[in-house]
């Protein structure tokens, strides 16, 4: 009986162990793939999985998630012959777990060096300008060209960034002097056209200011010729005055004006600051005569005034400068 018990009891044990041998638990994210005998017959997806053990077995253990690989630094020749070094990652997606475990020996590796051979042909056909302006092209072309020879695989390139392009020394310090050399031409330039502009400006304010200049000597003008013409037909009116004056007056009237305008002369001399001495020449002695004569024409305007009548002055009165009989 004992040892019926112990041969059961080591029979069970081994039919659980078996059991437990022939379980296949995958975590979420992984795929594996089963061989029977050694050649591939299934995949084992998350979750349970019963394979009968010793006739089964886990060949590949396969990661579905997307993953990240790190490129390292490369030393790169460009199109004309300038050395930069370079970096990258690479993003990429298993999703065909059989092809990534069965159609590539190692496929981080393969990977690395096929992102490493194409980052070298992309960059070595462009110039050094062009490597360092277009990231967005490098990447997309290595994109293409790796998710292309991926395929086979079962893998999915998402994503290919460069991380850094470095430059030699004495490029960078030529890039540095030809940026500085460009920023200060936009500045003479930015400088020429202000001047430019200032000058033109002032010159359209100088030609506004000759304009109105001319507009105002040319309205002066006008305003003095106006004032010159209104003058004259004062003057002419006046003469007409005057003239009408001595033809209804006769000599005394024209005496009356001479003597008028004489003592004005006489009042200049007299008020002179420099006159010390006047002398009045021999024709002042007639003017008391004239001066008579003003005070006959006056009685006689007066007199025709009250009396409603014009009269004639009287010819006896004393001669004036002008009149021909005191000569």
């Amino acid at each position: 009986m004992s040892m019926g018990l112990i041969v059961a009891a080591l029979a069970v044990l081994l039919v659980l162990l078996y059991l437990m041998m022939s379980i296949k638990i995958v975590r979420q994210g992984y795929q594996y793939t089963i061989e029977h005998f050694g050649r591939y017959t299934g995949t084992a997806v998350p979750g349970f999985n019963f394979y009968p053990a010793f006739f089964y077995r886990v060949g590949r253990r396969v990661n579905m998630m997307e993953q990240v690989i790190d490129i390292p630094g490369q030393e790169i020749i460009t199109k004309d012959n300038a050395m930069i070094s370079t970096d990258g990652v690479v993003f990429f997606q298993v999703l065909d777990a059989p092809k990534a475990a069965y159609e590539v020996s190692d496929l981080y590796v393969a990977l690395l060096n096929l992102v490493t051979t194409n980052l070298r042909t992309v960059m070595g056909s462009m110039d050094l300008d062009e490597t360092l302006s277009k990231r967005d092209e490098i990447n997309a072309r290595l994109l293409n060209v790796v998710d292309h020879a991926t395929t086979p695989w079962g893998v999915k390139i998402t994503r290919v960034e460069i991380k850094d392009i470095r430059p030699p020394v004495d490029i960078v310090n030529a890039m540095a002097r030809q940026m500085k050399a460009e920023r200060e031409k936009r500045a003479n330039i930015l400088e020429a056209e202000g001047s430019r502009a200032s000058e033109i400006l002032r010159a359209e304010g100088q030609k506004q200011a000759r304009i109105l200049e001319a507009e105002g000597r040319r309205e002066s003008a006008y305003r003095d010729s106006e004032a010159r013409e209104r003058a004259a037909e004062a003057e002419a009116k006046a003469t007409r005055v005057v003239s009408d004056a001595i033809a209804q007056g006769g000599t005394q009237a024209i005496n009356y004006f001479v003597a008028q305008k004489y003592v004005e002369a006489v009042g200049k001399f007299a008020t002179s600051p420099n006159a010390k001495t006047i002398l009045f020449p021999v024709e002042a002695t007639q003017l008391i005569g004239t001066l008579g004569g003003i005070g006959e024409l006056a009685k006689d305007a007066l007199a025709s005034h009250k009396s409603g009548t014009v009269t004639t002055p009287r010819a006896t009165t004393k001669p004036g400068p002008f009149d021909q009989s005191g000569s």
